[in-house]
């Protein structure tokens, strides 16, 4: 469920909707969403100064309901 929600919000955010991928990890610390975008809509899912990677992160936070839950923007140009 939290998958969903993330991937519909930041699909609303970017340019190249397409690209948008979101997985779900377990970690021993709770659970981290991974969320990859297209290298051009990069900065509109972190904002300026992060805002909107924080607005993200506390939104995700309240719809978690107490669990535990990172979310990571991954930059795909520097990941190998």
């Amino acid at each position: 469920m939290l998958e969903e929600a993330l991937e519909h919000l930041v699909k609303g955010i970017v340019d190249h909707d397409g690209d948008v991928v979101v997985r779900q990890k377990n970690a021993r610390h709770g659970d981290v969403l991974e969320v990859r975008v297209h290298p051009d809509d990069l900065g509109r899912v972190i904002g300026r100064r992060g805002r909107t990677a924080a607005a993200l992160r506390t939104v995700m936070g309240a719809l978690a309901g107490g669990q535990k839950v990172r979310i990571d923007i991954v930059d795909t140009d520097r990941v190998r």
